[in-house]
């Protein structure tokens, strides 16, 4: 997880289709159009002896040519979650919204948040693993309209509207092939994710989705301790304890894909992985409900997959360190 305590100038950034509109220390807000000639000109007027973290929400997709511009330009970017901001901002009661306001609640609360060593900074991704992102979201909205035929193919009564669906069907079903075929293409010519690729599908449980999902997702397995990969997957258990009264933990957030992936993965581990498939069994014996012992089984699988990622070592159905 990329995080620093060094001295940055957090710099609020609220993003639209547009506009960007900037609002530095001095709390002055400069307005800049979303291209990259005004990003261009944007760079120009950074003083070079300033260490800049340009902090922006997740705008769907809206903020990715600046945060692309500013990687490549090696200046520093986080990309935060917008309920977070607003909780932030509500704390502090402020209620009113516009873009200005915006811009300076994500510069505050970026500024809190880096204090606290909570800041996570994106790094720079290659060309292939960039494209691979954009293909394997692709894939999923080709197989959420899949999704959507099939729907419709159960409650269709006609002939001639079961033929339409089952042609559309049809053709997702070989673009999702296709998709599948591009994203295989690009890590078998990349030695490093090639053998990434091997060493997480050999583990039992994970496919190639999955694979193509933990490598294109979840770029900091191997790279951070048990816990930040769990939190980053959403598979951290959260406490909600008040006095002498010891709630249940909870989980949420987190990466929604990857936690799609391991939750498939962790249904196959739990028949065909003998430590997890042992795991879950010791936690259905102790009374633990199915979800919550599938739930555990996700983030031991995850942890699995971390630890030997860090390592570069070969999965071992005798593997055992699960901590």
């Amino acid at each position: 997880m990329s995080e620093t305590t060094e001295k940055l100038n957090m710099v609020g950034v609220d993003v639209a289709k547009a506009k960007l509109d900037i609002v530095f220390e001095n709390q002055k807000v400069m307005t800049i159009e979303n291209n990259e000639v005004a990003f261009k000109n944007l760079l120009k007027t950074l003083p070079k002896n300033h260490q800049f973290c340009f902090v922006m929400e997740a705008t769907g997709g809206y903020e990715k040519a600046f945060t692309s511009f500013l990687l490549t330009h090696q200046i520093n970017v986080a990309v935060v979650n917008a309920k977070r901001v607003r909780d932030f901002a509500n704390a502090m009661g402020e209620y009113a919204k516009n873009d200005s306001i915006d811009a300076q609640m994500i510069r505050q609360y970026a500024e809190s948040a880096h204090q606290r060593n909570r800041l996570q900074l994106r790094e720079p991704r290659s060309v292939v693993e960039e494209r691979l992102n954009a293909l394997l979201k692709r894939r999923q909205q080709v197989v959420g309209q899949r999704a959507v035929e099939k729907q419709h193919l159960e409650s269709a009564g006609n002939k001639d509207a079961v033929r339409s669906i089952k042609r559309i069907i049809k053709l997702l079903d070989a673009e999702v092939d296709k998709i599948e075929a591009l994203i295989q293409q690009d890590i078998d010519n990349d030695e490093g994710l090639k053998k990434k690729m091997a060493r997480l599908t050999a583990v039992k449980g994970i496919g190639d989705v999955a694979g193509f999902a933990l490598i294109s997702q979840l770029p900091e397995l191997g790279k951070v301790s048990n816990k930040e990969i769990a939190a980053l997957a959403g598979l951290a258990p959260y406490s909600k304890d008040s006095g002498k009264k010891s709630g249940q933990r909870v989980i949420f957030g987190g990466r929604s894909l990857v936690r799609s992936v391991l939750y498939m993965g962790a249904l196959r581990a739990v028949r065909f992985n003998k430590p997890i498939k042992a795991f879950y069994e010791r936690l259905i014996a102790n009374g633990k409900c199915k979800k919550v012992a599938l739930t555990a089984c996700m983030r031991k699988l995850l942890v699995v997959l971390n630890s030997i990622s860090k390592k570069e070592a070969d999965w071992s159905p005798d593997f055992v360190n699960v901590a």
